[in-house]
């Protein structure tokens, strides 16, 4: 006949209930160690909700006629800086229409220049408009400020008109590149990476172009002197 086994005794039932408690917890301990070492390795836990909670007590608290909801991390100095360079760009651009209406006289009659100029300042206006379109996608305020009457005669004893108006154009060339790398500076002190990348690309290359263009009319405009080499230069503006 066979033996029968015994049951197991409630001693036994006992240790065997604590040896599979003790392995459970190990399992979730183990398991916890490996999450807690996956954030070490990562050095990122993010927790959305805990993290936009002071920015949208922020949000809740902005009076919408007043201030932008889109303002982040931009310094009234950027801003400042930025209504700065729209002035300037519009100064520039009113002296090269000034410019244009000097040239597009019938008694100096050099249609090459004054389309020149015409093109310049409706870029420099361009500029300006679209410093204003990012200042406004930053969340800042776009203030304008005067613009001053330029002069409207040109027309130089020594030089000529045509190469007066060509070095004022470098000097204002030369000029408008100081002021960005002064807005770049700027940018560059409050650690404003998109603002920087925005003068640099959009701005600053194109205005080392502008210079070294203008540049080269003035070396030309100083070889032909002012009587038929002007209207030479003029035709290949034109």
């Amino acid at each position: 006949m066979l033996a029968l086994q015994k049951a197991p005794t409630s001693s036994v039932l006992a240790a065997a209930t604590r040896n599979v408690c003790s392995v459970s917890r190990s399992v979730i301990r183990c398991r916890a160690q490996q999450e807690q070492q996956q954030d070490t390795m990562s050095g990122v836990v993010f927790e959305p909700m805990v993290a936009a909670k002071a920015e949208l007590v922020t949000v809740g608290k902005v009076d919408q006629a007043t201030t932008s909801f889109a303002r982040a991390n931009f310094h009234p100095e950027c801003e400042a800086a930025l209504n700065e360079q729209i002035n300037i760009e519009y100064n520039v651009s009113y002296i090269y229409h000034a410019l244009f209406a000097y040239f597009d006289r019938d008694n100096v009659a050099l249609p090459g220049l004054a389309k020149f100029f015409k093109d310049g300042s409706l870029e420099e206006r361009s500029h300006a408009e679209m410093l204003m379109e990012y200042q406004n996608q930053r969340g800042g305020r776009v203030v304008l400020k005067n613009i001053l009457m330029p002069e409207m005669e040109f027309n130089h004893a020594e030089k000529g008109e045509a190469l007066y108006a060509m070095e004022l154009a470098l000097s204002l060339e030369k000029l408008n590149f100081a002021k960005l790398r002064e807005l770049h500076a700027v940018a560059a002190k409050h650690e404003d990476a998109p603002m920087t990348d925005f003068v640099e690309g959009g701005l600053l290359a194109e205005q080392v172009e502008a210079v070294k263009k203008v540049s080269e009319y003035v070396s030309q405009l100083r070889r032909v002197g002012k009587g038929l080499g002007v209207f030479q230069f003029d035709r290949s503006l034109a």
